[in-house]
């Protein structure tokens, strides 16, 4: 998985749309290998973007669990954590 792209799902608050779109935009780079396609690629990656946002949004909305959900400055945290300890103070 793209190291950019966070878990959304159970978390609190829940992720919005902003972010949901944000790691479709990730997913669809990384796919295409294309941080900001041509002129010519423009619609169809427009479009991909859009239809992972789309299909990322209801399988947010349709997961269940029972897990207690996840804090979002504690795992923000936790990620400055890891950093520091890969790449140093």
């Amino acid at each position: 998985m793209c190291r950019n792209i966070r878990a959304l799902f159970n978390c609190e608050p829940p992720a919005t749309d902003e972010e949901i779109r944000a790691a479709a935009l990730q997913y669809v780079r990384k796919v295409s290998g294309s941080t900001h396609p041509s002129a010519a690629n423009r619609p169809a990656f427009d479009r991909a973007v859009d239809g992972v946002a789309e299909t990322t949004a209801a399988l947010l909305g349709e997961l269940v669990t029972t897990a207690t959900p996840r804090d979002r400055e504690t795992e923000a945290a936790r990620a400055h954590a890891r950093a520091v300890r890969r790449f140093g103070g």
